[in-house]
């Protein structure tokens, strides 16, 4: 798979945001299809740091209603990186 294609964008929440500053991890969503190996050379070669390791999981998505109609969003898959100590990323500051 390209590195391109794995790394869909970043997940930002509370959660995502305290493990960020508390253990210096970054939560992303990822391709459905990625595995560890794919996912932790996409961000060294993407976003150019060290990492530790990385945890997945696959988040189902939620039931919804509106009115009599019946939906549901998507299912997705996240990814957990830890960084090396005194590495950093700029675009996820202040977030």
């Amino acid at each position: 798979m390209d590195i391109y294609q794995v790394i869909r964008e970043p997940h930002i929440a509370e959660k995502a945001t305290m493990l960020k500053e508390r253990s210096n991890q970054i939560v992303l969503k990822v391709h459905k299809d990625a595995n560890k190996a794919e996912i932790r050379q996409a961000v060294k070669q993407l976003l150019k740091v060290k990492v530790v390791n990385v945890h997945t999981l696959n988040v189902m998505g939620k039931s919804r209603r509106v009115g009599k109609n019946l939906g549901k969003r998507s299912d997705w898959k996240k990814a957990i990186v830890r960084l090396a100590p005194g590495e950093n990323l700029e675009f996820l500051q202040g977030v």
